[in-house]
C-alpha cells in the first residue's frame, strides 16, 4: 500500500490549467473560482498555464477566451502566459524539451516500455468493457506489450535521444494500493492495476500524456496544491506514481465536486448553453454564475 506524504511547508502556490478545446462552462469557473479563492486565502501565488498539447482541437480564440472569462469572473493571477514569470513558458506546447527530459528519467529508470498496440489492437483487446469503468477515463491496458518484445524494443532504442514513434507506457505496480487524503473529498483509495492499468505517458506522435505533462510542470513551477475536478480523482492516482519516479515531492490535492446536467451528467466543452461566454452574452453577471453550485469546503478552511 503507498500512501502519499506531502511536501514540506512552503509558502502556497496554486494553479488554474484551463485546456483551449472549446469555451469553458460553469463546471470550469467554480473550480479555477475555487482554485483562486484557496490561493488567495493562503497569501500565495496563484499560476495560470495554458494546456494546449492538444494540437488537433487547442485553438487561440478558445485561449483568449479562457483569459478574458476568467477576469470577468474576477479571476486573476500572479504569473502566467500573459503575464511573465519565473518559470515560463506557461504554455505547455512551448514546454516540450522538459517533458523530453522527465521520459529520458522515466526511461533511463525502467519504469516505461514503447507501446506498439494499434488503435484496432486496443479496441479488439477492451471490446468487452470493464464493469464500472467510466467511459470517459482511460481504459485498462490489457498489457499486450508489457512483456512480449518489450525488452527487445527497449534495446534497441537504447541509445534514441528521443521517444520514438511508438506509444510509451508506465508499468504500473500490480496491486498496489494508492492512497492519498483529498481535502474536500477525504480518503481516497485506487490499486495499480485493477482500477487503473499501465498508462501512456507518450504519444506516438511526438506529444506527451496529459499525466506526464501535468507532473513535471507542477514540480517545476513548485506548485504546492492541486484543484481541480472531481473526474481527476483516478489521475492523482496516477501522477502519484509518476511523482515518485521522477523523484518529485506530491503536492496537496482538493478535487471539487462536478456540475452536471439535468440528466446528471457531468458538463463538457459540448454543453454551449452552459458555457461562460454564452453566460455572459445573455447578461449573467459573475456573481450570479458562481452562485449554480459551490464545490465543498473543509470544516477547517
Amino acid at each position: 500500500m503507498t500512501t502519499t506524504a506531502h511536501a514540506p511547508a512552503a509558502p502556497y502556490r496554486g494553479r488554474v490549467a484551463p485546456s483551449p478545446t472549446g469555451y469553458l462552462h460553469i463546471g470550469h469557473a467554480l473550480t479555477f473560482h475555487a482554485a483562486w479563492q484557496r490561493a488567495r486565502d493562503a497569501h500565495g501565488t496563484l499560476v495560470m498555464r495554458m494546456e494546449d498539447l492538444d494540437a488537433e482541437r487547442s485553438r487561440n480564440v478558445y485561449a483568449d477566451a479562457a483569459l478574458e472569462d476568467l477576469r470577468w469572473l474576477g479571476i486573476d493571477w500572479h504569473e502566467g502566459p500573459d503575464v511573465g514569470g519565473p518559470f515560463a513558458p506557461y504554455t505547455q506546447s512551448q514546454r516540450a524539451d522538459l517533458y523530453r527530459l522527465a521520459w529520458r528519467r522515466l526511461f533511463a529508470g525502467g519504469f516505461i516500455y514503447p507501446c506498439r498496440c494499434s488503435r484496432k489492437d486496443l479496441a479488439s483487446a477492451l471490446s468487452a468493457p470493464h464493469e464500472g469503468a467510466d467511459p470517459d477515463d482511460e481504459p485498462i491496458y490489457p498489457g499486450t506489450c508489457r512483456v512480449s518484445q518489450a525488452a527487445t524494443i527497449q534495446n534497441e532504442l537504447a541509445n534514441e535521444t528521443s521517444a520514438g514513434p511508438v506509444n510509451w507506457r508506465f508499468r504500473v505496480p500490480d496491486g498496489e494500493a494508492i492512497e492519498f487524503i483529498d481535502g474536500n473529498l477525504g480518503q481516497q483509495r485506487f490499486v495499480a492495476g485493477s482500477d487503473f492499468g499501465d498508462f501512456l505517458v507518450w504519444r506516438r506522435d511526438g506529444v506527451p500524456s496529459y499525466q506526464l505533462a501535468c507532473v513535471t510542470d507542477d514540480a517545476a513551477m513548485r506548485i504546492t496544491e492541486v484543484v481541480r475536478g472531481a473526474d481527476l480523482l483516478k489521475s492523482t492516482a496516477r501522477q502519484i506514481l509518476l511523482n515518485r519516479a521522477l523523484g518529485y515531492a506530491d503536492p496537496a490535492w482538493f478535487h471539487c465536486k462536478l456540475v452536471t446536467d439535468a440528466n446528471g451528467k457531468r458538463l463538457a466543452k459540448r454543453h454551449d448553453a452552459f458555457s461562460i461566454r454564452v453566460l455572459r452574452e445573455r447578461g449573467m453577471m459573475p456573481e450570479e454564475v458562481l452562485k449554480v453550485q459551490r464545490p465543498a469546503k473543509r470544516a477547517s478552511d
